[in-house]
């Protein structure tokens, strides 16, 4: 990899930090106008004063660390040194979560202490649902089986390997460095055709039970507008779904193909490296893009749509530190998060171990086989 591209290729890296910095800062305007900071308020106050201000300086700090960070990720991506990208790459990212959600968890409490200040209470106890002519007619996620799209990829991955096995050659070159080094290779063999499998496999099934929590999540439903709300929600999961799935295949085939091609020597590494981390940015920014549109659960349109201004059930007390929702009264695994975008699990009922255990052993098992093979 010639200077030009090893600086186009780790600028690439960088960006991560601003995109990600840019959807934490936003997270609180992206959340329902009844949350704040994790806490349950009158929808009626979502511009309150003292709310805003909270919004405004989470997003402030937020964004400064973020511009920070990014001006030392980019000093370090012109200075060539590929470490100290990772480097930055990695603690900033780390800073950015951790101190994000340590920010939170501030402004939580500021909120907290508020709604208490102010008597802000449910109006009363109350359930409601959503109620159409027809249920079935209201959007929702795509289904589960948009999944067994992964094995023609899978098969084309398979087929291209064994057209391609009599070119490669006897040692298969695996990494790289940015100087142009091959530092690692794998022997000509049956890795050649388990490598990119494998990959495909596990992507495939990561995305499958990403795709679970929001197929089997509990719908977000305001109870003074359940049918607005409702469809809201609808349509964020259907969008938030396809571009899983859209994304999910769109690696997979890049691996799937990009791997035996490199190995045949048709394509090099560093191409592949690019082209990978290129996509992992447009990946990224497609979910900014649907964040940002959709708001946490379809929120941004239900408010064009038209919100009831009074409080909902207030349920803080079962979201611990703002982000564990542990419920044992609730059937439901998954449901909506309560600071972020996307689906979380409800901590308090088995199934959720049993998701996390079955995700831990897969990964583990993947990164074993991976290791393995190298």
């Amino acid at each position: 990899m010639n200077p030009s591209d090893a600086t186009f290729f780790l600028l690439l890296l960088v960006a991560m930090l601003p995109l990600t910095g840019l959807l934490l800062a936003a997270t609180p305007f992206l959340m329902p106008k009844s949350e704040a900071f994790a806490v349950t308020v009158p929808a009626a106050e979502a511009h309150n004063p003292f709310i805003l201000d909270c919004k405004r300086r989470y997003a402030l700090i937020v964004g400064a660390a973020t511009a920070g960070l990014t001006i030392a990720g980019v000093a370090a991506a012109l200075s060539g040194d590929e470490g100290l990208v990772v480097g930055v790459m990695v603690v900033g990212v780390l800073l950015l979560c951790l101190g994000g959600y340590g920010l939170m968890l501030h402004f939580r409490s500021r909120v907290r202490v508020y709604k208490r200040d102010q008597g802000w209470r449910p109006c009363g106890a109350r359930s409601s649902a959503a109620v159409a002519e027809d249920p079935a007619r209201l959007p929702h996620a795509i289904s589960l089986k948009w999944n067994l799209l992964y094995l023609p990829v899978m098969a084309v991955t398979f087929a291209l390997c064994a057209a391609l096995y009599p070119a490669m050659p006897d040692q298969i070159p695996m990494q790289m460095s940015f100087d142009g080094e091959i530092s690692s290779w794998m022997p000509k063999g049956l890795g050649v055709f388990a490598f990119p499998l494998l990959f495909e496999a596990f992507v495939g099934g990561a995305i499958a039970l990403a795709h679970v929590s929001i197929v089997r999540s509990k719908r977000w439903c305001e109870p003074g507008a359940p049918a607005t709300s409702a469809l809201a929600y609808g349509l964020f999961a259907r969008a938030e779904s396809v571009a899983l799935v859209a994304a999910g295949l769109l690696v997979a085939a890049s691996v799937g193909i990009a791997f035996p091609l490199a190995a045949a020597q048709m394509t090099s590494l560093d191409v592949i490296a690019a082209f990978v981390t290129a996509e992992a940015l447009l990946v990224v920014v497609v979910s900014i893009l649907i964040s940002v549109v959709y708001g946490q659960s379809g929120s941004r349109l239900f408010a064009r749509m038209g919100a009831a201004d009074e409080m909902p059930a207030d349920n803080d007390r079962f979201w611990k530190f703002g982000v564990f929702y542990c419920n044992p009264d609730d059937p439901s695994v998954f449901l909506p998060e309560r600071f972020g975008i996307g689906w979380t699990i409800n901590f308090a009922r088995p199934g959720a171990w049993a998701f996390i255990a079955v995700f831990v052993v897969a990964t583990a098992g993947f990164v074993w086989a991976m290791l393995a093979l190298v």
